[in-house]
């Protein structure tokens, strides 16, 4: 009964960690990257849609994606969907028959509102990660007249390593991600 508690625990955990990654990604460095887009969300009749369903992204130079639409009537929400993106600064203009985005150079200033950002996506990941946390432990809890004090502590002692791997694989991926962003 413990061993499937950390065994789902475990499984939440990582989740946590791989979408805290997904968020990272989601933050421009220097160069243009299609994971940029990844959360986008483009009104497409009525209906929120990730622009990865709507249209092919690829990278001809460091600063320049380019997104070409399954269906041509979606380029104007497209490009306005882009241009609303807050975190992104870019500039989409549209031809007729593809989106050009050229993103902006990135200045120290800039640099360093990306580093607070993604530190804040970390913050938010480990605070998500403790949340499983506790919730394993209320189950652990009400696991005890079952299956005694002792084993429920042993059972903890092993929760809280698993918060701990967990909560470093995300500052570690944090730290990778802030060398990135700083780096000119």
């Amino acid at each position: 009964m413990i061993a499937d508690v950390i065994a789902e625990t475990r499984g939440r955990m990582e989740r946590a960690v791989e979408s805290a990654k997904e968020d990272f990604a989601t933050v421009r460095t220097g160069r243009a990257n299609p994971q940029l887009f990844q959360k986008i969300l483009v009104d497409y009749y009525g209906t929120p849609t990730p622009l990865a369903q709507l249209a092919s992204l690829n990278t001809p130079e460091a600063r320049t994606i380019i997104v070409t639409p399954y269906d041509k009537s979606a380029l104007k929400a497209i490009e306005d969907a882009i241009s609303s993106m807050p975190n992104l600064g870019a500039n989409p203009s549209n031809d007729g028959n593809i989106v050009r985005v050229t993103m902006p150079e990135l200045t120290q200033d800039r640099r360093k509102e990306f580093v607070k950002l993604v530190k804040s996506k970390g913050e938010d990941a480990k605070v998500h990660v403790r949340g499983i946390r506790r919730k394993a432990k209320d189950e652990l809890d009400a696991l005890k007249s079952e299956v005694g004090e002792d084993e429920v502590a042993r059972g903890e002692k092993e929760l809280d390593a698993l918060t701990r791997a967990h909560t470093d694989l995300i500052d570690e991926a944090l730290k990778r991600k802030e060398a990135e962003l700083l780096e000119v």
